[in-house]
């Protein structure tokens, strides 16, 4: 069904060839954003079904709308695969992004102006951790927190320092760029120590959580919110769990006969949105439950084994990397040395066939538009079953277009060696458009 396009192709051939080229592009190229993935047909079947014809504003078993006892089944799904998989006591699935979801979970327990402590995005924080450039810098007190100079990696001491003189409300542990393993347990006892809600964004860890091969936020954090994409490899879209107990209620909020989850839910709905996307969240469910099966696990394994060997195969080349490995999906590579800017390495990497993002890397005083850094992860590469010795293989194509960044010829080689490489590990293969 959702991956025939045989009507689509008939009723509107201009978004079906754009469709089909995207399809192409994409079993065509090493992919290397680390927040990309390959859903399966599942989830592309749920997700392109008629739920989408539904309109279901509220919760199970208390909508404003009749005729939703097959959307309270699949929500229902949703919710208690995602409870099983990380282990909370409460999940809200309606979420449409990993943004929104951060919306809703300042909403849940804080007020206009109030103080928040986030990593600084340079550092390897995300816009809606407090930049200013988003809602969250916007309607909130940002402070931020940032690696080591010499380490590059989160130093807890500096950060309970900072926290003592920011005197948050909520502090925000997570990030979209930071290669590292993230203490949860030390943030828990800072925000005990300032009487702060602790939030845990782990959008871009959250595969890895549930497979239990990072540290698990969920017994420390008052609300935790990630996407369903990335390392879930469900659909595009967000989440945010929590256990029912707030932490923090008789200092922040002694009058509410709310619980924390409550409280969420109704930052996400009515707070801001209405109607929930069905077929999304049908096709979150279905993520879920892929992600509750065993080979689940050794997908994740494979994920951090592939992103060590590529950095692994980048030192050898002569690539510094930021904290100097990864000790997950992704890794942020410093071109300084290299006398290349993260803009040129990614549209010579682009034309090579080989994508990934320009990124800042900590203490960058370069404008965020061209930064000295690209980011690279490895979850899609994975996903199409790509192992230790493709990554090496890589690895070789990026120092070589890198060290010759002007040489159109070789990225012409590359690129062609690139689509012969991608075409051993397919995508959708049984799509024939």
């Amino acid at each position: 069904m959702a991956l025939s396009l045989s009507d689509l192709k008939e009723e509107d051939r201009e978004v079906f060839e754009a469709i089909r080229d995207e399809l192409h592009r994409q079993r065509n190229v090493i992919e290397l954003i680390a927040s990309e993935n390959i859903a399966s047909p599942a989830v592309l079947e749920a997700m392109g079904s008629w739920l989408t014809n539904k309109y279901s504003e509220g919760y199970p078993g208390k909508r404003h709308y009749g005729g939703n006892e097959f959307i309270d089944r699949t929500e229902n799904l949703a919710i208690e695969r995602a409870k099983r998989l990380f282990g909370a006591e409460h999940a809200n699935v309606q979420c449409h992004s990993g943004s929104q979801a951060n919306f809703a979970a300042y909403a849940a327990v804080l007020g206009k102006g109030d103080r928040i402590l986030s990593m600084d995005l340079s550092h390897g924080g995300h816009l809606s951790h407090g930049s200013r450039a988003s809602f969250s810098g916007k309607l909130y007190t940002p402070s931020f927190y940032g690696v080591n100079k010499e380490t590059e990696m989160l130093d807890m001491d500096e950060i309970k320092k900072i926290a003592l003189e920011a005197k948050p409300k909520l502090i925000v542990a997570g990030a979209s760029a930071y290669p590292r393993k993230i203490d949860f347990k030390a943030f828990r006892e800072i925000a005990d120590e300032t009487d702060a809600y602790l939030m845990v964004d782990m959008a871009h860890i959250a595969g890895l959580i549930a497979a239990k091969l990072h540290p698990d936020p969920v017994p420390y954090s008052d609300i935790i919110t990630t996407t369903t994409h990335k390392t879930l490899r469900g659909p595009r879209g967000g989440m945010i769990l929590c256990m029912k107990e707030d932490r923090l209620k008789e200092k922040y909020s002694p009058d509410s006969k709310k619980n924390l989850a409550q409280k969420i839910d109704s930052a996400v709905f009515p707070g801001n949105q209405g109607g929930p996307l069905d077929h999304v969240i049908a096709a979150k469910a279905v993520a879920f439950g892929e992600a509750l099966k065993k080979d689940f696990i050794g997908y994740q394994k494979q994920i951090i084994k592939n992103a060590k060997a590529l950095a692994d195969a980048l030192l050898d080349r002569g690539f510094r990397l930021v904290s100097g490995g990864t000790d997950n999906h992704l890794m942020l590579v410093d071109l300084t040395n290299k006398k290349v800017s993260g803009k040129q390495a990614e549209s010579a990497l682009d034309n090579s066939g080989i994508c990934c993002n320009k990124n800042l890397i900590p203490f960058d005083k370069s404008s965020p538009f061209d930064p000295k850094g690209i980011r690279l992860g490895t979850p899609l590469l994975t996903t199409r079953g790509m192992k230790e010795d493709e990554m090496r293989q890589i690895a070789g194509w990026i120092g070589k277009v890198i060290d010759n960044i002007s040489d159109a010829s070789l990225q012409k080689k590359v690129r062609s060696e690139a689509e012969q490489l991608c075409a051993r590990f397919p995508i959708y293969p049984e799509v024939k458009l």
